[in-house]
């Protein structure tokens, strides 16, 4: 869908669900200049093993919760599931973070809302002086 929407793939992982891992990756693509967004898919859910958010909010330097707020609101039209959705939008450094659950259909039916608004929020993170957010 990103490819479809005019946007390069630059890498695609599969990690399991640790922590560390997820950490040392994400920060490998904001702060190298990568990407300036990073998708997430899975992880997002109520089990032990579900550990994205915790990671994300970890990393951010600030969140963007309309954007995670209207992937939960949209996606509740099709699904009371969506309720138990833990995912976080934030930001690091001049690169938006998206978490996504991992089911195909999770996947398609969030991003399909925050698609429109990636190209204005990408532009306007690679245009901050500073890359980082003042605390």
């Amino acid at each position: 869908m990103m490819q479809d929407a005019g946007h390069d793939l630059v890498e695609r992982v599969i990690l399991p669900d640790d922590f560390n891992e997820l950490s040392e990756q994400i920060i490998t693509w904001c702060d190298t200049g990568k990407a300036d967004v990073v998708v997430t898919t899975g992880g997002t859910g109520l089990s032990i093993r579900d550990v994205m958010p915790e990671v994300t909010r970890s990393l951010i330097d600030f969140e963007v919760p309309g954007m995670a707020e209207a992937m939960r609101s949209e996606s509740l039209n099709l699904t009371k599931m969506s309720m138990i959705s833990r995912s976080v939008v934030g930001v690091r450094g001049s690169t938006l973070i998206i978490n996504l659950p991992g089911s195909t259909a999770g996947v398609r039916d969030n991003l399909v809302v925050v698609l429109p608004v990636i190209p204005h929020a990408a532009e306007v993170l690679q245009g901050r002086q500073s890359g980082r957010h003042p605390n």
